[in-house]
């Protein structure tokens, strides 16, 4: 079905530049960069797909039956995202906020064209009815110029303002007291209207400041998505599952030794550490319904990462599934992820659609792919633009963790510091 060529690059990273600049110019665009952060279970530094063969585009309702009817078919490489709001197909939910962007709330496509980047190897996979293209498809990307377009300051508003935040903060704390929920997940929007942006520049600039592990560029015709995501949400190996939650989020700072009491204060943050356990038995929850018994595991607990931007506290769930158990069947019982929601999920998810003023769509949600063989790896959609070119609405959304610990002031000095860098590219 796909021919695949190998090819070593002299420099990995013009290339790059040039395939995403190349890449631009189609319908359907995944581009996944890890920024040569090598982190435990990475299998590619880059991956490209480009040009849906065949496709699937959905609302909420079957939405995961019909995506594992579509991977059932296709047996090939799909690309996509899960939105958010499939939680209303997993379980009694709805969504009824405000939402600019009008996403549909799945979509995936078979490309046409698949480049694969480890180190200096690249492999192409082309659909053989396009296979005689693969040649000029080189050196039109060899060709291809890369410059970023001057900066344009863009009118950012708040959808909730610092007064309100606080107030609807302290409502979920009175949740949390009245045992609803012991921890919820609440974000808030900042967005412009009438705006045109050229979404590839967007998207290098907010890479370059924060250079994160879970890097996408996505396209599919008026929809973009430029993530600097520093969040693994799932990935299948084989017969192994592994979910990497992050909570807990701490400044970088540029004296050396201030640097690293921010790191070690993270790592002894009493409240940072709740909210991390607490997703992390959630997860593990998750992970039992498809995993062999017993084979639950928590492989790093707490880990404390470094990127460009933060300092992030992460952990390592994983599990063992049966060789026949779907991806899709996988995906549906871990959505949403638990970093993303809070715990109890379904009581924390009702709570979040109450306080919440935009219906998060594909934000908080997951981009990534299935492979021929059922593997897959997705992200979680944090640290990332969005953006409708038909009506030239622009959103970007940021949350933190409420847990009986928080105190209001600090979870909105937190989303400030979350949506550092989209101020930073934007204004």
């Amino acid at each position: 079905m796909r021919t695949i060529h190998l090819h070593s690059l002299e420099n990995p990273t013009a290339f790059k530049e040039q395939l995403l600049s190349w890449a631009d110019q189609f319908r359907e665009v995944v581009y996944l960069d890890s920024n040569a952060y090598h982190q435990n279970h990475s299998s590619y530094d880059m991956v490209l797909a480009v040009e849906a063969f065949t496709a699937i585009k959905t609302d909420y309702h079957n939405a995961f039956e019909d995506l594992n009817q579509y991977q059932q078919q296709t047996k090939d490489w799909l690309f996509g995202y899960l939105s958010y709001d499939l939680k209303n197909d997993t379980e009694d939910l709805f969504s009824k906020n405000h939402d600019g962007l009008h996403f549909p709330d799945l979509f995936f496509f078979q490309p046409k064209k698949l480049f694969l980047l480890k180190g200096n190897q690249l492999e192409l996979h082309y659909l053989r009815m396009c296979d005689d293209e693969m040649e000029e498809d080189l050196e039109a990307i060899a060709q291809q110029s890369v410059f970023l377009q001057p900066k344009v300051g863009i009118d950012i508003q708040q959808r909730i303002s610092k007064n309100n935040y606080i107030d609807k903060v302290e409502v979920m704390l009175e949740h949390i007291q009245r045992g609803d929920i012991y921890e919820a997940n609440f974000c808030m929007e900042f967005y412009a209207e009438n705006v045109g942006i050229e979404p590839v520049d967007v998207y290098k600039r907010i890479n370059a400041i924060s250079e994160p592990p879970f890097a996408v560029y996505f396209k599919n015709n008026i929809h973009y998505l430029m993530s600097a995501s520093p969040e693994r949400y799932i990935k299948r190996e084989g017969n192994k599952v592994i979910s990497q939650p992050i909570k807990g989020t701490a400044k970088r700072y540029e004296d050396e030794a201030l640097d690293e009491q921010s790191k070690n204060d993270l790592f002894e943050n009493q409240k940072e550490r709740s909210e991390n356990i607490m997703i992390v038995d959630l997860v593990r929850n998750d992970l039992s319904r498809t995993a062999v018994k017993g084979s639950v595991e928590v492989e790093e607990l707490c880990g404390i990462y470094t990127f460009k931007q933060v300092h992030q506290m992460i952990s390592t769930i994983t599990s063992e599934v049966e060789h026949n158990t779907s991806p899709v069947a996988i995906l549906q019982t871990t959505f949403p992820m638990g970093s993303m929601t809070g715990a109890p999920k379904i009581s924390a998810m009702q709570i979040i659609e109450q306080l919440e003023e935009t219906k998060r769509g594909l934000y908080s949600g997951a981009v990534g792919y299935i492979t021929p063989e059922g593997n897959f790896d997705f992200n979680v959609v944090i640290r990332s633009v969005l953006y409708n070119k038909e009506n030239k609405y622009l959103s970007f959304s940021v949350g933190s963790a409420i847990t009986f610990l928080s105190e209001p002031e600090k979870e909105y000095e937190e989303c400030l510091l979350k949506a550092k860098a989209m101020f930073e590219v934007l204004r």
